[in-house]
């Protein structure tokens, strides 16, 4: 058996753009993902706080710094820049994994800086 518990967390990570006509996925800052373990093409599950929507896409890196939050393609249509969301991705765990466990999580403030870290993020 295995259990899927969070893995990685960007909360309040605010859009900076969105463009309908691109292959659908989220662009992410390869910073952030690298400080929450977050991997290019990963699947990730995305909640946008404004509208309520929520979407599954995968993850691709923009550039190192760029603070971007990119909706592309379809999920262009379930949010706009300004929103702010939650990025997550999940991991399976033998139950023998679970009580050790410790998800990768950072609070973003305006422009996606980074106000809070998590314990597990270096």
């Amino acid at each position: 058996m295995e259990i899927q518990l969070l893995k990685s967390k960007l909360l309040r990570a605010e859009v900076t753009e969105s463009s309908l006509n691109y292959e659908g996925s989220l662009g992410i800052d390869s910073e952030l993902m690298e400080k929450v373990g977050l991997l290019p093409y990963e699947k990730i599950l995305v909640g946008d706080m404004a509208s309520g929507s929520r979407f599954e896409t995968y993850a691709i890196p923009a550039p190192a710094g760029s603070r971007t939050i990119a909706l592309n393609g379809a999920v262009a249509r379930l949010g706009q820049v300004g929103d702010l969301v939650v990025i997550m991705s999940f991991a399976s765990l033998k139950p023998e994994e679970v009580a050790d466990w410790k998800p990768k999580t950072l609070v973003l403030s305006k422009r996606n800086s980074v106000i809070v870290k998590s314990l597990n993020v270096d």
